[in-house]
């Protein structure tokens, strides 16, 4: 911001003494120019008006030359006066151009380097869900599901063997109940247990 400052002071001396040389150029031809026309018109013969005019000439060219070199003196003045601003805050700006860049560059590789482990996470969790820790219950509930439906399938296999041999022991019971019915009565009615 100094810099800045210091730089706009700069421009405006310049400027400034731009003005007063221009200010200083215009009353002096002004006063050449009165000067000049007052003389023509005292003169009676055209050609002592025309000497007087040449002799002014003279004059006005040299005031001309003077003030180029003016403008001259002010242009190199100002440039040697910017270039000294320049320097003196070069190396304040490059501290905090440099100081700002290696702030923007930390800042940059700590989100990437963020960045990269949520990636790295997610694609983690995409490709095995079933390793996090809600993910580790919904695992032992998929081993206790399939606990569950081999010892129901035991149970079932069981059951069916039990109702199998149950229903077997009630038909061997039904045909000793019937041969024993044989044997004792033919007319009796028969008792199925």
């Amino acid at each position: 911001m100094s810099f800045i400052n210091d730089l706009s002071k700069s421009l405006f001396r310049s400027f400034q003494q731009m003005c007063d040389l221009n200010i200083q150029l215009a009353q002096t031809m002004l006063e050449e120019t009165t000067l000049a026309s007052q003389q023509a018109m005292t003169h009676q013969r055209p050609s002592e008006a025309l000497s007087a005019a040449s002799v002014r000439a003279q004059p006005a060219a040299e005031k001309l030359r003077a003030y180029q070199q003016h403008i001259q003196r002010v242009a190199a003045d100002a440039q040697v006066e910017l270039a000294r601003v320049a320097e003196q805050h070069i190396q304040e700006t490059t501290r905090t151009a440099k100081a700002l860049a290696d702030e923007v560059q930390r800042a940059a590789s700590e989100e990437t380097e963020r960045g990269i482990r949520t990636q790295q996470e997610t694609m983690r969790k995409f490709s095995d869900p079933f390793q996090t820790s809600a993910g580790a219950r919904g695992n032992g509930g998929a081993a206790s599901m399939q606990q569950g439906a081999q010892s129901g399938s035991q149970m079932g296999s069981s059951g069916s063997d039990a109702q199998a041999g149950s229903s077997s022991m009630q038909q061997s019971a039904a045909s000793q109940a019937a041969q024993a019915g044989k044997g004792t009565s033919a007319g009796a009615p028969r008792k199925d247990a």
